[in-house]
């Protein structure tokens, strides 16, 4: 089964030859490495590169293991790349498990007929800031599990026959491969407890790993609701009868975003045009990876719409805040009052700008003006 992603296939293309090291992030397992090794070498290929130009190097791949090792590997490059006037393409995958790769790509770098791309699959290597480590000479495509687009475009069903699937087990690649509920269940609780959760504990040495855990799983069951990390100390207090700090839950809200399993959406003042840094929302990657924290339990489809909403926006390519609109209310015994209405979605890419409400049933008129009564609000002339 061949997965086209088009969209992330032509981000590569359009940096070919760029004089940047393409590096490939993701949240582990969203199809990073087929993109590289499969689909845009096949993009070379048919553009009439020889395979001999073509070097791909996975380093967890037993047979090149003694690549690993610096010394070795640029003796092997020096023999392959032999020709001073031809253009080699360099892909590698899992490039965290060579020694001092920041080091040898940055020198890599330097040689003029090499244009180098790579990706990896560790949580240093996830992090969100990994540009950096490359002092500006890096250039990110970050890749997100599959759109329902995608899901879709290797799927015979009606659209409406297969959203179940789609929210509830998310847009994993191997999942999509994978045949009955009982697998792919499985297959997502394991992955969350082996390896997202297991890598961000080991990295960052946390010992409480239970309230790490237990933080995750209310922050999956409570998507698109507005929070903190007071708030949510003040959670952990009530429902969970212990005590973790806003200070400790900042940091390990940091930690699963640089793993890009979460995202945060700041509160925006739309009529003010400033920031709100009171309350924001967060929101999963992949619906399957939240769906496995708590065990498959809570699937409101109307959160979990949302969910899927900012996604969305955020593979094509917009930068995604949650809307609030201050409007004057009457006056109550010689005093105005001030009321916050919520945008769920302001969305901007360049100069363009669209507000987006998500309701999942519109049951009756009441709804509907409830719904629209943030949008009418605003004032501006973007799109609603």
């Amino acid at each position: 089964m061949v997965i086209k992603r088009d969209s992330y296939l032509n981000q590569l293309i359009s940096g070919r030859d760029n004089g940047l090291i393409k590096i490939i992030t993701g949240i582990r397992r969203c199809g990073k490495s087929y993109l590289l090794f499969n689909l845009f070498h096949q993009y070379l290929a048919d553009e009439g590169i020889k395979d001999e130009y073509i070097i791909k190097i996975p380093f967890d791949d037993w047979d090149f293991r003694e690549l690993c090792n610096p010394e070795n590997l640029m003796a092997y490059l020096k023999e392959r790349i032999n020709k001073k006037n031809q253009k080699y393409y360099l892909l590698f995958d899992e490039v965290q498990l060579l020694t001092d790769f920041e080091a040898v790509l940055n020198g890599l770098l330097r040689k003029e007929n090499l244009d180098i791309y790579v990706t990896g699959s560790n949580s240093r290597f996830l992090s969100s800031d990994i540009v950096t480590e490359f002092r500006g000479r890096g250039d990110q495509i970050h890749i997100y599990p599959l759109s329902f687009a995608e899901f879709m475009s290797v799927d015979s069903r009606h659209p409406i026959d297969a959203w179940p699937d789609y929210y509830t087990f998310g847009g994993l690649p191997h999942v999509r491969l994978l045949e009955g509920d009982l697998r792919k269940t499985d297959y997502l609780k394991n992955l969350y407890s082996s390896v997202y959760s297991s890598d961000i504990l080991d990295r960052h040495k946390i010992r409480n790993r239970d309230e790490f855990n237990e933080l995750a799983q209310i922050i999956a069951s409570s998507i698109g609701s507005p929070c903190n990390p007071l708030k949510l100390s003040n959670t952990f207090k009530s429902v969970k009868k212990t005590v973790l700090g806003d200070k400790t839950i900042t940091r390990y809200l940091t930690y699963l975003q640089d793993a890009f399993i979460l995202e945060k959406a700041t509160r925006y003042d739309v009529k003010g045009k400033k920031y709100l840094s009171s309350l924001s929302k967060y929101y999963f990657t992949d619906m399957g990876v939240r769906n496995a924290l708590l065990d498959f339990r809570q699937l409101e489809e109307t959160h979990i719409m949302e969910n899927i909403i900012y996604n969305e926006l955020k593979i094509r390519g917009y930068s995604v805040d949650v809307g609030a609109v201050k409007k004057r209310e009457a006056e109550v015994d010689g005093k105005r009052t001030r009321r916050y209405f919520e945008v769920d979605f302001v969305a901007n890419s360049g100069n363009q700008r669209i507000y987006i409400q998500s309701a999942f049933k519109i049951p009756s008129e009441q709804k509907m003006n409830q719904e629209m009564s943030s949008l009418l609000n605003i004032g501006d002339s973007f799109k609603k």
